[in-house]
């Protein structure tokens, strides 16, 4: 874990912060000293969380569905009430559909992800570039949770492939955008970070050549460090993408 403060007095939302990867970047911002809100939609796990890390700064839990605009806007505004002005958003929370050919998702499984991945970050985008543009001093950061499928989907994923996907769009639309306004956005592509979402791929998992294989995992903290290095640039510079992946995975030459 970083011993840096850099983040001292600044303020961070992190999306799906109550587990996993989540859990890990709110630990590591508030070890730096960010005030860090983390959101999701069971506040049980998030006041846990919350709890966890007391020792580590200020962290307060905020329950949304983040794909309801009105819950976004909620969780902003009471964002802003508490620490005065935002400098990070993390737009990290994201699901998976069950494994199977695209032909046999129904429509509700296509739906739920595209929500929560996809249309949640980018309300959550939409209020923190309005905020960034109007509070003083001007500007923020985002960082959005890519995955290696950004760029390379595993077999029978096509919701979570083409949603991650979309995320690079998006990042690039607002890194253009935010230019004028001292908004910097990237993405962190992440390969089999040891969370609830890839519990099965150390057991083995369905490759592009048709066999099953167990993968190489590596420790989520690894990926907070690596956002925290992002998060600490000065808004002139900024990693538009990075991937942090298990060096063992199957990823490069995939298929």
């Amino acid at each position: 874990m970083s011993n840096t403060r850099k983040g001292e007095g600044k303020t961070a939302i992190v999306t799906g912060g109550g587990t996993g990867v989540g859990k890990a970047i709110a630990t590591e911002l508030a070890a730096a000293g960010y005030n860090v809100v983390i959101t999701g939609r069971r506040l049980n796990v998030l006041e846990q969380t919350a709890t966890d890390l007391g020792g580590e700064g200020t962290v307060i839990a905020i329950a949304a569905d983040i794909s309801r605009p009105d819950d976004v806007a909620a969780l902003f505004e009471k964002t802003v009430e508490k620490f005065g002005r935002l400098d990070l958003l993390v737009n990290n929370a994201g699901i998976n559909a069950p494994a199977k050919p695209l032909e046999d998702v129904n429509f509700d499984e296509w739906n739920g992800v595209v929500a929560a991945n996809l249309t949640g970050a980018f309300l959550c985008t939409q209020a923190a570039v309005r905020l960034f543009k109007s509070q003083s001093p001007q500007g923020g950061r985002i960082i959005n949770n890519g995955s290696v499928s950004a760029t390379t989907p595993r077999p029978n994923s096509a919701p979570y492939a083409a949603t991650k996907h979309a995320i690079t769009g998006l990042t690039k639309a607002t890194s253009l955008e935010g230019r004028a306004f001292d908004i910097a956005c990237g993405q962190i592509d992440i390969g089999n970070a040891a969370s609830e979402m890839t519990t099965t791929i150390s057991k083995g998992v369905l490759q592009a050549d048709g066999s099953f294989a167990a993968e190489a995992t590596i420790s989520p903290t690894i990926i907070a460090e690596a956002v925290l290095y992002m998060a600490n640039l000065p808004l002139e510079a900024n990693v538009l993408t990075m991937t942090v992946m298990a060096n063992k995975m199957p990823f490069v030459g995939r298929g």
